[in-house]
């Protein structure tokens, strides 16, 4: 009876864990993508760390994305959609603190990972 129950349980949640798993892979497509259009900004318009830390925390995004499962051509084009929308646009502090915060929040390590990237000087 234990047994059942579980796995009745288990059936009716399911499907809104797989939304929150959605919703936050897609937070973090807009952020991947908020990142790559400020990773472009030339450098006499923005500062270097932060045309790094873009470059760096796009860098990681992408990674994570793809080990967790979302296909490489629907992240390239969801990429290219944010970039076409932002571009040319200035630099919103605001928007890059959010996005570290959610990644930071959302992915252990990420905090980590990115500043090992920066550091490493391979982008």
């Amino acid at each position: 009876m234990i047994k059942k129950t579980f796995i009745i349980f288990g059936i009716l949640i399911y499907p809104f864990c797989s939304v929150a798993e959605t919703n936050d892979q897609k937070k973090l497509v807009d952020c991947a993508g908020i990142y790559y259009t400020y990773s472009m900004i030339p450098q006499g318009q923005l500062e270097l760390d932060k045309i790094v830390h873009s470059i760096a925390a796009k860098k990681f995004l992408n990674s994570h994305l793809l080990k967790t499962g979302l296909n490489e051509d629907k992240l390239n084009k969801d990429l290219l959609a944010i970039v076409d929308e932002l571009y040319g646009q200035p630099y919103e502090g605001d928007k890059v603190k959010k996005c570290d915060d959610f990644v930071y929040k959302t992915i252990s390590n990420s905090k980590e990972e990115i500043l090992k990237i920066v550091n490493s000087g391979v982008y």
